[in-house]
Order: C-alpha cells, then sequence, then structure tokens
C-alpha cells in the first residue's frame, strides 16, 4: 500500500502542510512512518479521509453561472474498486469532485488499482457544456 508524506497528502486534499499535521496531531488523520522515518499517511486511510473531507463539505450555490469550464483531468485518490468476472467500477475522489470509471478488470488489475493509490481521471467527451451565468 502507498504511503503519502505530509506535503504530499496536503496537496490531494487541497489543504497545507499545517492542517494535515494539526489533523494528525488531534487523532482525525492517522500517520505512520515511511522508510526514511518522515511523518507520513497510508494511501488507503488518506482517501477515507478524503472522502470524509468531502462529504462533510459545504458546496456553496453558485448562484447564476457567469462562466464555466470543466477540466478534464482530475488527480485524486483511489477510494474503491468493485471487480467481477469482467467489469470494474474504479471510485476516485479529487478534491471535492467524486469520479467514476467503468473499465475492464484486466484494465484495473493491470494497473495496481485498491483504494489509497494515486491515480488520474482523464475525462474526454463528445459534448462539453461551456455556461456563462446572468451578472448580479
Amino acid at each position: 500500500m502507498p504511503t503519502f508524506r505530509v506535503k504530499d497528502a496536503a496537496g490531494l486534499l487541497g489543504v497545507s502542510d499545517d492542517t494535515v499535521r494539526r489533523w494528525a496531531d488531534s487523532g482525525r488523520l492517522a500517520t505512520t512512518t515511511d522508510a526514511a522515518g518522515r511523518v507520513a499517511v497510508d494511501g488507503a486511510e488518506l482517501a477515507r479521509f478524503a472522502e470524509e473531507l468531502a462529504r462533510d463539505a459545504t458546496q456553496p450555490h453558485p448562484g447564476d453561472i457567469v462562466a464555466a469550464s470543466v477540466r478534464n483531468r482530475f488527480t485524486g485518490l483511489v477510494t474503491r474498486v468493485l471487480k467481477d468476472t469482467v467489469m470494474a467500477q474504479v471510485e476516485i475522489q479529487a478534491g471535492p469532485h467524486r469520479v467514476v470509471s467503468l473499465m475492464s478488470r484486466e484494465a484495473a488489475d493491470e494497473l495496481g488499482l485498491e483504494p489509497g493509490v494515486l491515480a488520474v481521471a482523464a475525462v474526454k467527451a463528445t459534448n462539453v457544456s461551456v455556461e456563462i451565468p446572468r451578472a448580479r
């Protein structure tokens, strides 16, 4: 299972290194040590915590959209992998965004996808919506 240094965990969670350290010091986020003896976070624990943060986050209502475009690459942590004999469903928590991908089981196995693994969801769509909200 991969581990992430405090700096990397902070980047994936979208917070400062100090915030991650405070969460660890308060017991809210479990830590371990890496091979070099530095404080680290187990990948599965970080994935669980990312889901908790996203679930607890209040998403502000944007009101009328003035301008928007969706990025097509989401870096995050695998939080869940469901496999049957042919297909796999992979969930990635990328900041406040949950991305779900359906792929062959073979692809998921070859990529070594499991909770806590760092992954990038690259989204390609034939239809992309761009919205401009009314000015307030």
